[in-house]
Parts: structure tokens; sequence; C-alpha cells
């Protein structure tokens, strides 16, 4: 039996599960980078007007904004903004976070790969052993909106917790349940709820 999931982007067989995650290129991301730029740019070109005494944006007259204070700190705004929106595009340019999950039941190897930044640890890879695997965990985490959100846990034997989803991929209740249902029947592991 081959199954391949358009949804949630996972390939299954008999014996192997490979489950692709999607990093930072998102559809959100992409909008907050672009609207951050703009808006940091339109905060600088603001102040540099101020500053020159010319209108650099049509929009606002810089006769009406005085550089010291209110010119100075929409430079501060837009310089800050600017970099808080490279960081933003660097992060969706590297895709950091993405990679994938492979099960494999023949080679009874679990291996676990994710791009991270530039550098020496650009690239996280993580084999562990099946055999290893003491149980799949679901736990319940509180967002700063005091929402709960389920995450999904690899329980290792010596090692921990490996999560195995991100606290913003919003899956619902019904989801993460059916997804650690079929990982551990798969895997041959129990569930644990915490």
């Amino acid at each position: 039996m081959i199954s391949i999931g358009d949804e949630d982007m996972s390939w299954r067989s008999e014996r192997i599960w490979i489950e692709l995650i999607t990093g930072s290129r998102k559809t959100s991301n992409f909008c907050w980078a672009f609207i951050l730029f703009l808006g940091s740019l339109g905060f600088l070109l603001v102040g540099t007007s101020s500053y020159l005494g010319r209108n650099l944006i049509s929009l606002f007259p810089s006769q009406q904004i005085i550089f010291f204070p209110q010119g100075i700190v929409m430079s501060f705004y837009g310089i800050a903004g600017l970099f808080i929106s490279s960081y933003l595009w660097c992060t969706i340019l590297w895709n950091v976070g993405s990679g994938y999950d492979r099960f494999d039941r023949k080679e009874g190897i679990v291996c676990i790969f994710r791009w991270g930044f530039p550098g020496k640890n650009r690239r996280i890879f993580l084999r562990l052993l099946m055999k290893d695997i003491q149980s799949i965990r679901i736990a319940v985490k509180e967002d700063i909106y005091a929402r709960r959100i389920l995450v999904l846990y690899m329980e290792i034997r010596g090692q921990g917790a490996i999560p195995l989803t991100r606290t913003d991929e919003n899956l619902t209740p019904r989801e993460i349940e059916q997804k650690a249902a079929e990982l551990a029947y798969f895997l041959r592991v129990p569930i644990e709820v915490f």
C-alpha cells in the first residue's frame, strides 16, 4: 500500500514513512516580510525627508514633521524595521526549519533532517534507532493568547523528547490524534498524553 498525502506532504509504504516539513517559506512570512519592508522604508523616507527639508514622499509634506525629535524617531524605526525585514527575508531565502522525517521499518532507523541558519550547524541531521523509541507523546501547550495547542513528540530512550510538529502548524486536535495514532501504529509504540 502506497499513499501520498497532498495536504500534509507525506509519502508512505508498508515499510517507509517520509514526511516533508515546510520551513519558513510560508505565505504569512512572505506577507509579513513584504509589509515590514514597505512600512520601514516609508518611515525611513519620511525621516530622511524631514532632515533634508524636501518631500521625498509626496503624501507627507516634510514641513509638518520636525527632524528633532519626530524625524529622528521615524528614521530609527525605519532602520530597525529594515533590519527585522532583512532577517525575515534571510530566513525565507535559507528556508530555515524545512526538512523531512523518515521512518524506515525495514532498516529500523529514524532520520530527522532540518535546515538551520548558515554556519557550522546549517544541516541538522539526527539518526535514531527505532528500538530506542519509547512512545509517541501528545502534549498540551498554551501559547501567549492562552490557547491550547497540541504538540506531537517522539520520546527517545536516554535522549528525551523530540518535537515532530510545530506549535504554529494549526492542526486540529483530531488531526494531531490521527497523526499520533498512525505514527504509533507504524512504529509499533504506545501513545502517551500529557
